[in-house]
Order: structure tokens, then sequence, then C-alpha cells
């Protein structure tokens, strides 16, 4: 079932207050989500962007023309669904205007506990024919793109963030803004004397494979797999240097319902546990046996978790040894061996 932003999005258009658009103009839907449906008399192409692979995987089944990242355009309107991340938000809502034609409407949905309401008062200073109507829990708000886009991209744009003066991100991935403290953990008990071939799962903008090319500089090639188009896109900014000495691939996946046909020496990861905004340990628990079922006889897994995380079952159902590294208060780091 969809969740009631998508409602909300629509109901503009389903309630007469905003035209339909006609058959023959070109809508750009940023950050679409499984289930929407079109009212009836919305005749527009719709384009939709979605860069999380399980739901761009759902989108193309249920038939939406779908991809990972925006054409160029130019679009005669803009839908924009938000998240619980400010900055992503209105860097969407900059891509729309970057990508619509002077007058093309620009809607956007979404909850209270994702910031639509202050939201709308940021940009009530910055287009003056701001609209908004609340519906099913949440809130549309639209507003037509001016001719003069600088002030309001000026405003609104977040640029990408550089952290230790070696990676860059940008707003929306996992830790965007700083090295994750479990990441950074895993990072300093990666092997030093690995020279096979490893993958790193759910390796997001590419941290932890560059510490395991640094402390291990034999080894012979790392797969990244990442269910986030953007935070792939990001690590093979990030991992450029690497691939000077190191064989690197990218693999965009759900590592949940896609299956990984390589056998690796090794894999690290940081497993992901939020489904939404939900803690679902089942995730993390499904990636960790995946991670497990790639490994190779005597193929070693080295993985960081808060605590509190039932990995250890799933590894010892899976892999032939498995124990603990290291733990403080927060983390600890497992290891198995296949």
């Amino acid at each position: 079932m969809s969740r009631d932003t998508l409602k909300t999005l629509f109901h503009p258009f389903e309630s007469e207050v905003i035209a339909m658009p006609e058959s023959g103009r070109k809508c750009l839907f940023l950050g679409a989500e499984p289930g929407y449906r079109l009212p009836d008399g919305f005749e527009a192409e719709v384009d939709a962007v979605q860069p999380l692979r399980p739901h761009y995987n759902a989108l193309e089944k249920a038939g939406s023309a779908v991809t990972p990242e925006a054409g160029e355009g130019p679009y005669d309107l803009a839908l924009i669904l938000l998240t619980k991340h400010r900055g992503e938000n209105e860097n969407r809502i900059v891509e729309a205007l970057q990508k619509t034609v002077p007058g093309a409407l620009i809607m956007i949905a979404g909850s209270k506990e994702e910031g639509a309401q202050s939201l709308r008062k940021r940009l009530k200073g910055l287009f003056d024919d701001l609209e908004s109507m609340p519906k099913y829990h949440g809130l549309a708000v639209w507003f037509h793109r001016p001719d003069d886009i600088a002030p309001a991209v000026e405003a609104l744009a977040h640029p990408t963030v550089e952290i230790d003066g070696r990676f860059t991100t940008v707003p929306g991935l996992f830790s965007h803004d700083r090295i994750d403290e479990g990441s950074r953990i895993l990072g300093e008990h990666l092997p030093e004397d690995f020279s096979g071939l490893a993958a790193d799962f759910g390796a997001g903008w590419g941290y932890l494979s560059a510490m395991l090319a640094e402390r291990s500089p034999r080894t012979v090639g790392i797969d990244l797999y990442e269910a986030d188009f953007r935070a792939l896109e990001r690590a093979k900014v990030n991992l450029a240097v690497t691939e000077e000495n190191t064989a690197i691939r990218y693999f965009w996946q759900d590592l949940v319902n896609e299956k990984v046909k390589t056998r690796y020496d090794l894999v690290i990861l940081n497993p992901p546990f939020h489904a939404g905004k939900a803690t679902e340990p089942s995730l993390g628990k499904a990636i960790v046996e995946a991670a497990c079922n790639t490994l190779k006889l005597g193929g070693k897994l080295f993985l960081v978790a808060n605590r509190g995380l039932p990995y250890e079952d799933v590894l010892a159902a899976n892999c032939k040894k498995s124990g603990e590294d290291y733990r403080n208060a927060r983390f600890k780091v497992l290891w198995a061996v296949k």
C-alpha cells in the first residue's frame, strides 16, 4: 500500500484546485515511490526518478518510466516527494527549477516529520505565488517557476560536503557530513595482509573500500555493492585515486532481492538496519546472510554493528567459524570464516 504522502501529492489535481496537465506535457517526478497512481485526466508523460534500487525495481515492474537520475528535460511540470533530509529536499527543488521551463508548476508533498511545514515557510519568501493544501496527514505545496531562478537556487542549493580533505558526499546519503563511527571502527580492524578479491556490501560513498585498499595495498580488487545510486556515483569520485593501484568495480544492486554472482575471499560491511524510518533488524540480517553466501570456502567476513543487533546467529548458521574482534559501549566488530 502506498504511503499517504503520495495521495497528498496528487490531491490538488484530484480536487480540481490545480488543472490537470494535458497530453504532450512532460512531467519530472523526483523521488517517485512505488504505488503512485495518476489521477484520471492527468495526461502528462511522467519521467520518474528514483535512486534507491528496491524502489526503482518496483517502479519498473509496475510499468513506470523510471531512471536513477533525471534527464536534462526541459520539463513542463515537476513533482517532488520529500524525504527526512532537508538538504536533499532543497536540492531536489533546485533541480526542478533548473530542469523546468519558465512558468512550470512545481508541486511538493511531505509530512510534518519530513519538514513540509518548515519548508513552506522558507519557500514563502522565495516564491510570490506559493500555495499549499493539507491532506492525508501531509502537506502539498506548489508554486510556478519564475523566469529568474538565480535567487532561489542560491538560497536553496546545498553543495557537496568535503570530509577529511579526501572524500566528498552530498545531502541525503548515509553519514553525508562525517565518517560514521561504526565504519571508522571497522576500518581500523580490517586486515593488513589481504591480497585477494574483496566485496564491500552496502558500500555507501566508499569509505570502507578506501580503508581496505589503504591497509592492504596488495588487494587484487574490490567490488562495491550499493542500493543508492547517488552514493555509488560519489564512491566513484572518492575512489578515483584508489583505482590507480586496485581494480574497482561498482554494482548498483539490491542485496536482499538481487543475487550476487561472484564469490569473494573477503566481504566487509556495515549493514543497514533501517527500512524508511523504522528500525528493521531483518534487513541487516538478510544482507549479512547474503554476504556469507558470497564467500569462497575459507573466505572471511568482517562487519560492524550496533551492540544490540543480533547478527551472531546468522554468522554461526552460515559460516564454519565466527567470533568478535572488538566491542565498546556502542559497537562491535564481528568476523566469520566460511
